[in-house]
């Protein structure tokens, strides 16, 4: 059997374990039916997730013009609180900014390999919480816009950690964190526009993965570089897929790829 389209995040269904799925232009494809099988993974081509024509990808699937002109790849993405729709200022689409940062966001806790700040659309929990391949979560605040997560993770960056270390979460070399104890040793620290939106009363969500093996030693797979690679899917977790010799592959990292997937 064999598969052939560009690569996105995966989607996911929040379930014991979560479900994964490899959406295709003409294909949709369950990964969790794929474990404890060979895959034949080829690079075919670029695809940018904008423009749509085969030109080298720059970052987060996009080629190098679309990534310094479109909204979807302007600052305040990885920088929430360079937001400025609230202020009714346009940074590339005032209309495009609008939607996306003027409605309910979180700033949360996660602990993949270790407890981190973070924030999220609340439309996108816990996909969120899923696709950085954190085993538990909690919210801390619900705020109305984009601008005011954004301040208040910054300010809580200065207590708690806000990168996900991957190897250490990959290999499943974590501890259980006591989330709702992190939250309210955290509350003094939040900024007062985002104090009313504290949340006091919820608990941890769990999350468990799809994975056969853990690998000890994971080693990235780079598919430009390689062109093609085959192993056995043993797991998947964040938005990797792991293989039963240690290779992994990060399916978000490789957005904008065409890819050929052959399944023994």
């Amino acid at each position: 059997m064999q598969y052939q389209g560009v690569l996105t995040k995966m989607e996911t269904e929040f379930s014991n374990p979560i479900n994964y799925y490899l959406v295709f232009e003409t294909d949709f494809i369950n990964v969790n039916q794929l474990l404890n099988k060979t895959l034949k993974i080829s690079f075919v081509k670029y695809q940018c997730l904008n423009c749509g024509l085969d030109k080298p990808i720059y970052r987060q699937g996009f080629c190098k013009s679309c990534f310094f002109d479109i909204p979807q790849a302007a600052d305040w993405i990885m920088r929430p609180e360079l937001s400025t729709a609230h202020l009714d200022k346009e940074d590339r689409d005032l209309e495009y900014e609008k939607k996306v940062q003027l409605q309910p966001h979180i700033v949360y806790l996660a602990n993949s390999s270790n407890v981190k700040v973070g924030v999220t659309r609340k439309s996108q929990v816990p996909t969120r919480w899923i696709d950085q391949g954190a085993h538990e979560a909690i919210e801390i605040v619900e705020v109305p816009n984009r601008y005011i997560a954004g301040i208040t993770e910054v300010a809580l960056k200065s207590h708690v950690a806000d990168k996900t270390n991957w190897r250490k979460m990959l290999k499943n070399d974590i501890e259980d964190e006591n989330l709702v104890h992190w939250r309210e040793r955290l509350k003094d620290y939040i900024p007062d526009e985002a104090k009313d939106y504290y949340i006091a009363n919820n608990s941890e969500t769990n999350i468990n993965f799809p994975v056969l093996k853990y690998p000890q030693k994971p080693s990235s797979l780079n598919l430009l570089k390689a062109k093609e690679f085959e192993g056995k899917l043993v797991g998947i977790k964040g938005q990797y897929f792991i293989f039963e010799d240690q290779t992994v592959f990060n399916i978000r990292a490789n957005e904008g790829l065409v890819v050929s997937i052959a399944i023994n």
